[in-house]
């Protein structure tokens, strides 16, 4: 574990973790976060740049498993699909689901006024073992690879301030209600040790309580 300063051509605040190859911003350690789908509405599939970043491999497994997800979603969003395909490359040429329109996942569905994940859905009827995308899971923690290390950070944004004040409320930190995304991400030991190193620092008075 070591305490490192801001790295040139990253994104991530300073001060920042160190763990072997893997760097966090303090901001993951220190902030409060709990997902309030009552006041944000599930916004977080409905703004962006663009659709929810994916992976090679689950760029091929939304193909793979559209036939199951089909039927958890929205006419609009089935249209989008093959209008456009399973997955898109958006403008920073990295693969991405497709919108409706230019706003939400085409891969949403909806609960009243608040959206929802289909591929979720699907997942949790046992219909797929896939659950979503890895970056929709770790949502708002991001993770960007480099050349020796990778860099995880948390974006703070207005839409999630309900989740902000949720937090808050019940002193979760962002770490600890990511706890699942994250070890799906980086693995058991190192999110133990993330755990761990969390600890000694606030007890030596480097992380804020």
């Amino acid at each position: 574990m070591a305490i490192v300063g801001k790295i040139k051509g990253t994104k991530v605040k300073n001060p920042m973790l160190r763990i072997n190859d893997t760097i966090f911003s303090f901001d993951i350690l220190e902030k409060k976060f709990i997902c309030n789908l009552p006041k944000c509405f599930g916004n977080c599939c409905r703004y962006g740049d663009s659709g929810a970043p994916l992976t090679t491999d689950e760029a091929q497994l939304l193909e793979d498993i559209l036939d199951e997800v089909r039927p958890y979603l929205r006419p609009e969003g089935i249209a989008a699909i093959d209008e456009k395909g399973t997955s898109v490359t958006d403008f920073e040429n990295e693969k991405v689901t497709p919108l409706i329109g230019n706003e939400e996942c085409a891969y949403t569905n909806k609960d009243g006024n608040i959206f929802l994940c289909g591929i979720e859905q699907a997942w949790s009827d046992g219909k797929i073992s896939f659950r979503k995308p890895l970056s929709c899971h770790l949502f708002p923690v991001r993770i960007k690879h480099y050349s020796d290390f990778r860099a995880v950070n948390y974006e703070e944004l207005a839409i999630c301030s309900s989740a902000r004040v949720e937090g808050e409320s019940k002193s979760i930190y962002v770490y600890k209600f990511l706890k699942e995304p994250l070890t799906r991400a980086l693995g058991k030991e190192l999110y133990n040790e993330l755990c761990i190193a969390a600890s000694e620092l606030k007890k030596n008075g480097t992380l804020k309580k």
